[in-house]
């Protein structure tokens, strides 16, 4: 399983785009300051995530994500998942 996500640092007002086949460690490596673009802008917390069955199709959906560079774009995005959560 793999994973496209999206991170939000509220101290920073700033939007993450990632993917990954493990979510939980990924996270943890953003927030302990192992990755060199979002080690400025800690905490991060996770507001979207979306999974998928191979890495090209979470890279395609991420490069996707990425190509928007929109703040209005994401932030619907992430308002539409918050609603449909359980």
């Amino acid at each position: 399983m793999f994973y496209t996500y999206i991170l939000y640092s509220s101290s920073f007002d700033r939007f993450y785009i990632g993917q990954t086949n493990d979510l939980i460690k990924r996270i943890e490596r953003h927030n302990n300051g192992y990755v060199n673009s979002t080690k400025a802008y800690k905490p991060w917390e996770i507001v979207f995530f979306k999974r998928f069955e191979t890495r090209a199709e979470s890279m395609n959906y991420e490069t996707f994500l990425k190509s928007k560079k929109s703040k209005d774009f994401i932030s619907n995005l992430i308002k539409d998942f918050n609603e449909n959560l359980p």
